[in-house]
């Protein structure tokens, strides 16, 4: 059972020092590092490293929890990625550690609250474009053709093919797949 430590820095102007002291102290055997790398950036070189290391009853060690990533959809998905894995996790500034029934605790009151900022943002998206539609906006895309366009499509659709209709409008051949499915069912 290893202790595996990450530690990231958001830009090169920054240093490590602070959090590899504390990730010794806490008895990491093994440490990667990011420098330069944005919390916000699910592509990190150090993190995928250090991921790819652990093992059943291993632990992955950060000093605070955003050195791990700002996201809370994307720490709780990969804190459960970790569970299913039977590696623990360990924060050690927020006292985190889902090997103890507390550090699950605080986890997973954590993922709850990330779970009901989704709904509401999912609420205040439904009402927003439900109050544009109200006032006249178009919600979505811009349509691939025009409505003359469409007419001209479906008549060039009698005697030429749809992919080379779709070739001569530029668009995708389900798109005309779909123009003509639309007209059948009006």
């Amino acid at each position: 059972m290893k202790k595996i430590g990450y530690a990231r820095v958001s830009t090169e102007d920054q240093h490590l020092d602070l959090q590899i002291s504390a990730l010794k102290a806490a008895e990491c055997g093994i440490l990667f590092e990011d420098h330069g790398v944005s919390g916000a950036s699910f592509s990190r070189p150090g993190l995928e490293k250090a991921l790819s290391r652990l093992k059943a009853g291993d632990t992955l060690v950060v000093w605070r929890l955003d050195r791990l990533g700002r996201s809370i959809s994307h720490l709780v998905n990969l804190i459960n990625r970790l569970s299913k894995r039977r590696i623990h996790f360990k924060s050690l500034t927020e006292s985190i550690d889902t090997s103890t029934s507390g550090g699950r605790l605080v986890f997973h009151l954590m993922a709850s609250l990330a779970e009901f900022e989704r709904s509401l943002i999912s609420e205040r998206t439904k009402a927003g474009m439900d109050a544009a539609r109200v006032r006249g906006s178009r919600i979505g895309r811009k349509p691939s053709l025009t409505a003359a366009e469409c007419a001209h499509a479906l008549a060039l659709l009698e005697c030429e093919s749809i992919d080379a209709v779709a070739a001569r409008f530029k668009v995708h051949p389900r798109t005309l797949y779909r123009l003509r499915a639309k007209q059948l069912n009006c």
